[in-house]
């Protein structure tokens, strides 16, 4: 009995000193402009500085075949043809900054990400820029400063859906390269139009994938509310993962976000629950609440002064239980031949399990997966939260890391935002993820409009 205690007590100790350093967190004033700054806090372990500032509203990255660094710029809230890439250039190994920032292209409608991909048979690599109305893809030569081709378009989606006075749609799509059904394939992430509606367009809250020249388009999942980003991760087998974000009309407790790993082997494409299903203590539930028909107006009354964005004109009275239609009639789907949407489920009992959930209104944006290679962050993903849009839920705001094994996330950086006296004040929203090497890695902040570059404390 002694032994037993003995090791018991000895397992107490070891766990005790293992959570201790789990958690021993150290903030970083980050200043970015003169009187202003941002205090990160993160585990003693890693450091963290400013990379690169003033991008508007900067959002993903991606590495180009020749290793450099590419990001993309949305420039604000609204549907705008102000977004640009960046060539993100002069790193400065001593100073942890880019030196100087190239704009690729400019003049873009809302692009969210961009993928590389390399054609094995021509060596000619592309990139793939999603856009609010197309897929399109540039010839991509070492060293370009610019495109080297005028683009190609691949494939079109539906570029309308609700005014920002009534709450928004969601205008970014995200694209990947991924092996599907044993070939590769360039897959792209399509947001529904509204909050929680019936759609009438096949490529709405959609998966869909296309081989790499745009031909031979077909569904890869179904009833993905807004998959924001997604990406295949060789160390896990090549396995196609996505953020998802869910409704807005249920509260401020429900429901969870979710983080899928999307099933690229099924004959037929997966429903992963929206409108009909939203998640709840990790588990799919059916929603009660009854549909909106096509550019039905159902307004739900929000306070209009909590937004992250502060007061919004014109919001007042403003809705999350939107209409499909947003002022546009109904009319045949261009994409009819990639299939239709689907009815509403009447049960949840066949929607796929979420790798794992998020409180609700994290909103996950990007993530990136750390292996074997890597030390502090080994076998983790990361997820940046965006944070609620109403900031007094509270939820979000901060980097989250959690294992394949326990699916638990666990705050790994905080600080963007904090209250005090019931008030909530946003200092910033981490949004895309990139790993550079072992517990190396950027982070885009949107809302300042700064890149973190996270490293292992020297």
């Amino acid at each position: 009995m002694l032994q037993l205690w003995t090791r018991f007590a000895i397992s107490l100790a070891l766990c005790a000193a293992s959570c201790l350093a789990a958690v021993a967190q150290t903030p970083h004033a980050l200043r970015y402009a003169p009187g202003k700054s941002i205090t990160l806090t993160l585990p003693d372990e890693l450091d963290i500085h400013i990379a690169a500032s003033g991008l508007r509203r900067v959002r993903f990255f991606a590495q180009s075949p020749d290793g450099r660094m590419f990001a993309t710029g949305m420039h604000d809230l609204s549907d705008n043809r102000l977004g640009s890439v960046f060539i993100l250039e002069g790193w400065d190994e001593k100073t942890h900054r880019f030196t100087h920032v190239t704009h690729y292209l400019d003049h873009l409608r809302n692009p969210n990400n961009l993928a590389f991909w390399t054609d094995p048979a021509t060596h000619q690599s592309w990139l793939y820029l999603p856009l609010t109305d197309k897929l399109v893809r540039y010839k991509y030569n070492a060293g370009d400063e610019a495109p080297s081709s005028e683009p190609e378009t691949l494939i079109r989606f539906p570029d309308y859906g609700l005014s920002y006075k009534y709450g928004g749609w969601h205008l970014t799509r995200s694209v990947a390269i991924a092996q599907v059904h044993g070939a590769t394939r360039v897959v792209v992430a399509t947001g529904s139009s509204c909050n929680y509606c019936q759609e009438h367009e096949v490529l709405r809250a959609a998966i869909v994938s296309l081989d790499p020249d745009g031909s031979n388009p077909s569904l890869v999942a179904q009833g993905m509310r807004n998959a924001v980003d997604l990406h295949a991760v060789a160390a896990l087998d090549g396995t196609l993962f996505a953020t998802n974000m869910g409704d807005d009309h249920l509260g401020d407790q429900l429901p969870e976000d979710t983080f899928f790993a999307i099933d690229t082997t099924s004959a037929m494409p997966k429903n992963y629950g929206w409108p009909a299903c939203y998640f709840a203590d990790g588990k799919p539930v059916h929603d009660k609440t009854p549909l909106p028909a096509f550019d039905e107006g159902k307004i739900a009354k929000i306070p209009a002064a909590d937004s992250v964005y502060g007061k919004q004109t014109g919001v007042a009275a403003a809705g999350t239980n939107l209409t499909a239609g947003g002022g546009h009639v109904a009319g045949p789907d261009p994409n009819a031949a990639v299939g239709t949407p689907p009815p509403a489920l009447a049960s949840c009992e066949q929607v796929p399990a979420a790798y794992t959930t998020f409180a609700a209104h994290s909103s996950p944006l990007g993530f990136d997966y750390f292996g074997e290679g890597d030390s502090v962050l080994r076998q983790s993903f990361l997820v940046a939260l965006h944070g609620a849009s109403h900031p007094h839920i509270g939820t979000g705001y901060r980097v989250v890391r959690f294992s394949p094994a326990d699916r638990k996330p666990r705050d790994l950086i905080t600080g963007f935002l904090s209250v005090a006296s019931g008030k909530a004040t946003v200092h910033g929203r981490p949004c895309g993820i990139l790993r550079l090497g072992p517990d190396r890695f950027l982070l885009s902040d949107d809302y300042l409009g700064l890149i973190y570059f996270v490293h292992p404390r020297s």
